[in-house]
């Protein structure tokens, strides 16, 4: 993403919003505009709130998860190739020497169990690296699924991508060179809308093998789907990042 692109999904976000309209709130009042500071106001704490609340987040990921239902791995179609996305796991960095499985690392283990299950005979890891990295994010994905008992051979490493729109582009390029096209494309739910047709801009046929569900869980019954959470705040603010990224890329 662009630098614009990614100050556009921070301004949309419920946290980048709020504080956006709580400064103009501010610099109404300095200005003695009361009334408008106070409304301004109202609205950034009516925005922070409605989307810290479990019910809300979890219906704005589940509109964009329901495109694409999770599924058993048996009725998994068969590919060339699994495309496993980064985003899931951080290679060791800094005084840390061990991988750090994110909240996303479902991707891998999920693509260990369809390579396991027959449905591809490679899997492509796509994952660049920080500066401040060891390795790569794909290396380090490798590294996972070898104590999943994915052997070495079967794994391609792309290490370049710092984004979803270059690992297309430089899976892509890997790919053809080996004369495949048909792909199961492995993410989150919640990433696959913006991150498919990406794959297929480049004369992929990318096949979606969604997992990484966030809006399965129902919310939290009584008033506490509707009190604030942390979590719940940041869920909104990735399926916005998402909705924005997808626009950014049409």
């Amino acid at each position: 993403m662009t630098t614009l692109s990614k100050f556009v999904i921070w301004l949309l976000s419920p946290l980048g919003a709020a504080l956006c309209l709580g400064l103009l709130a501010l610099l109404l009042a300095w200005r003695r505009r009361l009334r408008s500071s106070m409304a301004l106001a109202a609205l950034a704490l009516l925005w922070l709130w409605a989307w810290s609340t479990p019910v809300l987040s979890l219906w704005l990921r589940g509109t964009i998860e329901d495109g694409y239902p999770q599924q058993p791995i048996a009725s998994v179609p068969q590919a060339q190739a699994l495309v496993v996305l980064g985003g899931a796991l951080s290679p060791p960095s800094g005084r840390s020497t061990e991988i750090d499985l994110q909240s996303a690392s479902d991707r891998v283990w999920y693509a260990a169990r369809l390579f396991h299950a027959g449905k591809a005979p490679l899997l492509l890891l796509s994952g660049g690296s920080d500066p401040s990295a060891a390795y790569s994010e794909a290396r380090a994905m490798a590294v996972f699924l070898q104590d999943l008992g994915v052997p070495p051979q079967a794994m391609v490493l792309e290490e370049m991508s710092r984004n979803t729109r270059q690992n297309a582009a430089f899976s892509a390029s890997l790919l053809k060179a080996r004369g495949i096209d048909r792909i199961l494309l492995v993410t989150s739910a919640l990433h696959m809308p913006r991150a498919l047709p990406l794959f297929a801009a480049q004369g992929l046929h990318p096949v979606p093998a969604p997992t990484d569900f966030e809006a399965r869980h129902s919310p939290p019954p009584g008033i506490q789907a509707w009190l604030p959470d942390a979590l719940a705040l940041d869920g909104s603010g990735r399926a916005m990042k998402e909705m924005v990224g997808r626009w950014v890329g049409w």
